[in-house]
């Protein structure tokens, strides 16, 4: 079986914000993990055993409530915590991100488990990178699965993330899209929002069209960011 035989891959819209969850995992062994599981749990189990996938864990990129499940304008939405009460599995959240991820959701400690840039979690013989990337909050995180990049709300097809909310940090965000700017061209980036026009681009045709990735000096980063 080939590298984009064995891949599996689902995005999936969900819920009011445009959101994207994702499936990813391992065509030959079943196992998967679920990315940002929030709004209808129901919906997102229902497609993991209709295609007979195995849920292995929840990946967070951060822990904002329309990824994750909690209050929001006063309104509750669904998430991990739903997710593990029907699957009792771990959540994968960055190190700096778990205490966010605790206040919002209401998981213990024990539900998750702390991971630094460059920690790597297989499915089968798939391997999904974590990459850390501050800026819309200090612990956001992207996931690396051979040549797709899961960024969450650090990077979309057409923007980035805010950077003017509780934990956000400008100089963070123009490093971490710097970084995410220097991946293989070739690398499809699948954000968590749907944002544009498309639902996904190549790092190439983002940098095209992203007018965030253009810039190059952190003195015009700050000029446009405010």
């Amino acid at each position: 079986m080939s590298d984009s035989d064995e891949l599996i891959l689902e995005q999936i819209e969900i819920g009011p914000m445009q959101n994207f969850t994702y499936i990813v995992g391992s065509r030959s062994t079943r196992e998967v993990a679920i990315v940002d599981p929030a709004w209808d749990i129901d919906a997102l189990l229902g497609r993991i055993d209709e295609a007979g996938y195995t849920l292995k864990a929840a990946l967070v990129t951060h822990y904002h409530p329309d990824h994750v499940g909690g209050e929001f304008s006063r309104r509750k939405i669904p998430g991990l915590a739903e997710l593990l009460a029907k699957r009792p599995v771990k959540s994968y959240a960055h190190k700096l991100e778990s205490d966010g991820v605790r206040k919002v959701t209401g998981l213990s400690e024990s539900d998750i488990v702390k991971v630094e840039s460059g920690d790597k979690l297989n499915l089968g013989p798939v391997e999904v990178e974590f990459l850390h990337t501050p800026g819309h909050t200090p612990g956001s995180q992207c996931f690396r699965v051979k040549e797709t990049l899961v960024s969450g709300d650090t990077l979309f097809v057409q923007g980035c993330g805010r950077v003017d909310l509780p934990g956000s940090d400008t100089d963070d965000m123009f490093a971490s899209l710097r970084k995410l700017a220097a991946l293989p061209d070739e690398t499809l980036l699948l954000p968590g929002h749907n944002y544009s026009h498309v639902p996904h681009a190549t790092i190439a045709e983002t940098k095209e069209s992203n007018p965030y990735l253009r810039i190059e000096d952190l003195k015009t980063w700050h000029q446009i960011m405010g």
